[in-house]
């Protein structure tokens, strides 16, 4: 059975940090180009990082240096570190491949306060 499930959201004030994560179970975790996406509110869900198998990683321009995806094959674990926030990045956030292969999971709240 796929399960993605996010988890490490929160309330922060601008400049704060979060540690996101996705534990996966039921997929080839390993052989996936893995990413994160996000849903403000009345916006469609977009890409903001992904991580390939070998662990390159590609960020949009608004959150590259502040946001930093990784990966942990062994225990088929997605992380993104969130640093420096601001209010635009406020959303819901989500796992799934690169191709969003998978069905999605509940998601983790992002909320930074200004």
């Amino acid at each position: 059975q796929v399960e993605l499930v996010e988890s490490g959201g929160g309330l922060v004030p601008v400049g704060g940090s979060l540690r996101l994560s996705c534990k996966t179970s039921g997929i080839p975790f390993k052989l996936k180009v893995m990413a994160w996406y996000r849903q403000a509110p009345g916006k469609e869900r977009e890409q903001v990082a992904f991580v390939a198998t070998h662990g390159g990683t590609v960020y949009i321009d608004s959150v590259n240096g502040r946001f930093a995806i990784s990966r942990d094959n062994a225990e088929s674990t997605l992380y993104l570190e969130m640093s420096d926030l601001k209010p635009e990045d406020t959303g819901v956030y989500y796992c799934n491949s690169f191709a969003r292969g998978f069905p999605w999971g509940q998601g983790t709240q992002v909320t930074v306060s200004s």
